[in-house]
């Protein structure tokens, strides 16, 4: 396990001086910034000789290493390698606007875009804040220019992190989309059965773990011309390359609708019943992903971050095709669809960490990746859902750290 450090103004000076005095003998110029926990900047310097376009350089270079939690050699490594997926692939251009932001907004609006071509997309930005993140849920959810049917969010952090007014704010946001008619669909988390907490415990990320949320998991997906030849649950956590996130809530109890999904109690030591996810899966494997467009280059992304706004996409479709919009789809998926078999192609094998594919819905890839024609004749013949009932408020959690992409 990595040793994270905190240092303050005087420390980083310090480094920075280091790090300086080292250029200076190899008689080089550079840029050096530090950034602190949340990526926020502490310290600068840019000798003389160093290109300007280097200052933007460094400083999201430190805001994504700290961001990731990783050395900054380690995302230098990664950018020059954009083939695996990683999100930062630019650093010199000036349109790059660091983590939070970048490739996972080109990948939401290309997928979508790809899947509903004829789609009115619009972004909603916001600063990386839990209060900004909450009014960007707002806004769309109330915006009575756009007026969208559905919300694709491809941002979130493990339950544990969140305040239990965070989630209940963020909760009630989404209660209120799915009350309007408003599809939100949450990617599920791309750091398997633990969320990437180093607790000793499975997580479930949120707001995907919110029962007013479709939570999208994720696949490796391999087809045949246009058949599948296999699709199991994404897990490439041995190679550090990501995993499917999904498993059962600590703060959300299970939903009326999903009494009958043979949802598993926690792996933790408490066993709680809770909400169990993702609900629906489709292809999230880099390797097996998306080729998308950034700066006019192209390459393959992945993550469950794709599968939300694929997810979206799909759902466009099938608003356009019934003339309304299907808003709120959890208790139709599960108590009218899920159990046919038929609309979901059911992923039997492969595992997210402590979680198990398995016949039906499992939390891994939910009831699995969509049979689209299939799916859509399913929902045209069932009973609208009902309208969203309050669900009980969180148990207090420790205060949040920044939310990341996934």
């Amino acid at each position: 396990m990595r040793t994270l450090y905190s240092l303050d103004y005087s420390e980083a000076r310090s480094a920075v001086d280091l790090i300086l005095e080292k250029a200076v003998q190899m008689q080089k110029s550079a840029v050096v910034a530090v950034a602190d926990a949340h990526g926020d900047l502490i310290c600068f310097a840019r000798m003389d000789g160093a290109p300007v376009s280097s200052i933007l350089i460094a400083i999201n270079k430190a805001w994504t290493a700290a961001r990731e939690r990783k050395p900054t050699k380690e995302i230098g490594d990664q950018i020059k390698h954009p083939e695996k997926a990683h999100d930062i692939a630019y650093y010199g251009d000036p349109k790059y606007v660091g983590w939070g932001g970048g490739i996972p907004v080109w990948k939401n609006s290309e997928v979508v875009g790809a899947v509903a071509p004829g789609a009115k997309i619009v972004v909603y930005f916001a600063p990386n804040t839990d209060a900004g993140f909450l009014d960007a849920i707002n806004q769309a959810v109330n915006d009575t220019v756009n007026k969208p049917s559905i919300l694709s969010i491809s941002w979130g952090g493990p339950e544990s992190s969140w305040t239990a007014q965070s989630l209940q704010s963020f909760n009630s946001a989404l209660q209120s989309a799915a009350a309007v008619g408003v599809s939100v669909c949450v990617a599920a988390g791309d750091d398997g059965s633990t969320d990437g907490v180093t607790d000793g415990e499975d997580h479930v990320d949120f707001p995907a773990s919110s029962p007013y949320a479709l939570a999208c998991g994720g696949t490796t997906l391999k087809i045949s011309g246009s058949t599948i030849s296999s699709e199991v649950v994404w897990n490439d956590l041995s190679s550090n390359d990501g995993a499917t996130g999904g498993g059962v809530s600590g703060t959300f109890p299970i939903p009326t609708w999903q009494a009958n999904a043979n949802v598993p109690p926690s792996t933790n030591p408490s066993g709680f019943a809770g909400r169990g996810m993702p609900d629906v899966a489709g292809d999230a494997d880099p390797a097996t992903g998306y080729q998308i467009e950034a700066d006019g280059q192209s390459f393959a992304v992945g993550g469950t971050s794709a599968v939300a706004p694929l997810w979206a996409g799909l759902i466009a479709l099938f608003n356009q095709s019934q003339g309304k919009s299907l808003g709120y789809l959890n208790p139709t998926l599960y108590q009218n669809v899920g159990e046919s078999g038929a609309a979901f192609h059911d992923i039997t094998s492969g595992n997210n960490g402590d979680y198990k594919a398995a016949i039906g819905w499992d939390p891994c890839t939910g009831w699995g990746s969509p049979n689209g024609a299939t799916l859509l004749t399913a929902l045209s013949g069932s009973a609208p859902s009902p309208d969203p009932s309050p669900t009980p408020n969180p148990k207090p959690k420790p205060k949040p750290t920044h939310k990341h992409k996934h």
